[in-house]
């Protein structure tokens, strides 16, 4: 049987991207602390997380690049707000998925 690259929609691809982005309780805690307030700043993070500064850039950082957050340079900060639109797609795309 002879595989379609057309195989996954777009929209499983999506949900996956934001599933793998999910994929950690440290980045689950990031996302829940920032849909409870406006925004936050990198430094406020590392002094409430048990991690070292360079991992949580790291989860940042994948947690951006899935587009679940965006973040915007304030010398010396980051500050860190969730990307309200893809967060609501995201939501929107699991209850979706787990319907099946």
């Amino acid at each position: 049987m002879e595989k379609s690259k057309n195989t996954f929609t777009e929209k499983q691809k999506l949900t996956a991207r934001f599933a793998k982005a999910m994929g950690h309780p440290v980045r689950i805690y990031i996302l829940e602390l920032l849909s409870k307030q406006a925004c936050c700043y990198s430094g406020d993070l590392s002094e409430v997380l048990p991690i070292a500064k360079s991992t949580l850039s790291q989860h940042l950082k994948e947690l951006k690049n899935a587009g679940l957050i965006q973040g915007e340079i304030e010398p010396p900060k980051i500050k860190y707000c969730l990307n309200k639109k893809n967060w609501e797609l995201a939501q929107k795309l699991f209850k979706n998925s787990l319907q099946i």
